[in-house]
């Protein structure tokens, strides 16, 4: 038994010195890798990919079933032409790596799933059940559309929060003698969310080869934000007239923050007549209703006291 004992020992110790060399193995291969990047490239990574969640997971194999029904969702496109399934995922950075015809076939797939569901409900007998019939397959049919347009709203709305921040950085790194591609590159690392991965992808395009104004026309296609546009579009114009790149950011980030002031003073002064609204329809009723039925209770009170004390 002892003799088991010491060679199981032995051999514990033995793959376990053998893991620990493959490690730093891996280690030095890794850093040499990274060098190499950074070398051809002049930057760490990156960083398009994000790690999946267990959810996202979850999510992509199930829109994995909606395959199947993908050519008869590209013939059943109401409020979802092709053309504009395409423009709502570039603008929405292609969650969960939809295609065009994997989402068609995922608003058949739920609305198949939402009839089930109807009939389900019809069948135990809920209140409503017959109307669920329709209404629950119809919600399983517009309910994609619905998330990814607001995906897409969402994505350009954090473009146009971060977009003067990562100007003024980029233009103070300019000033400095940094080329744009280097900038870009440098400065793309200390932010997180859409606007890191736009030009991250627009380095990447530029490493391959494709000409600079083809990338900026990509990058024009792949968000419809106003002040992003007026910025790619200053690019442009900038490239072929000449103008230094340090000046078109500079003054593009102010102008965008003045444009954010202006957004910000136009939703307050929106915000003035809904708050208006609230009070009037729903504050001041409801306080007159309270009111009012307390002087009713009061009222009715007194009167039956003054009956009690005429009848006696």
């Amino acid at each position: 038994m002892d003799a088991w004992i010491l060679t199981c020992l032995f051999l514990f110790l033995l793959f376990f010195i053998i893991f620990l060399k493959e490690f730093y193995r891996y280690s030095i291969e890794k850093e040499k890798l990274i060098n190499h990047v950074h070398e051809t490239t002049g930057t760490r990574g990156y960083k398009v990919r994000k790690r999946e969640t267990a959810s996202e997971k979850w999510i992509k194999k199930l829109l994995a079933y909606s395959d199947d029904y993908s050519a008869l969702g590209q013939r059943i496109n109401f409020f979802s032409e092709s053309h504009e399934v395409e423009e709502w995922l570039l603008k929405a950075g292609r969650p969960y790596d939809l295609s065009v015809e994997r989402f068609q076939g995922t608003k058949i797939f739920l609305a198949l799933l939402g009839g089930i569901v109807g009939i389900v409900l019809f069948i135990l007998g809920f209140p409503f059940a017959t109307y669920g019939l329709i209404v629950w397959p119809l919600v399983g049919y517009f309910l994609p559309i619905v998330l990814l347009k607001n995906r897409a709203k969402e994505r350009q709305n954090q473009i146009r929060y971060d977009l003067p921040e990562f100007l003024d950085t980029v233009s103070v790194t300019l000033q400095a003698g940094v080329s744009l591609d280097q900038s870009l590159r440098a400065v793309m690392q200390f932010f997180q969310g859409p606007i890191q991965e736009e030009f991250s992808r627009f380095n990447q395009e530029l490493d391959l080869g494709v000409p600079r104004e083809k990338a900026y026309e990509q990058l024009l296609r792949r968000n419809d934000n106003p002040e992003f546009q007026m910025l790619i579009k200053a690019l442009i114009q900038g490239m072929r007239l000449g103008v230094p790149i340090a000046v078109t950011f500079k003054i593009q980030s102010e102008n965008m923050r003045r444009i954010r002031k202006e957004l910000i003073k136009e939703k307050a002064a929106k915000a003035s007549p809904k708050v208006t609204l609230i009070t009037t329809f729903v504050v001041a009723p409801t306080a007159i209703a309270l009111i009012g039925g307390l002087m009713v209770l009061n009222i009715l009170e007194n009167t039956s006291m003054l009956s009690d004390m005429v009848s006696k």
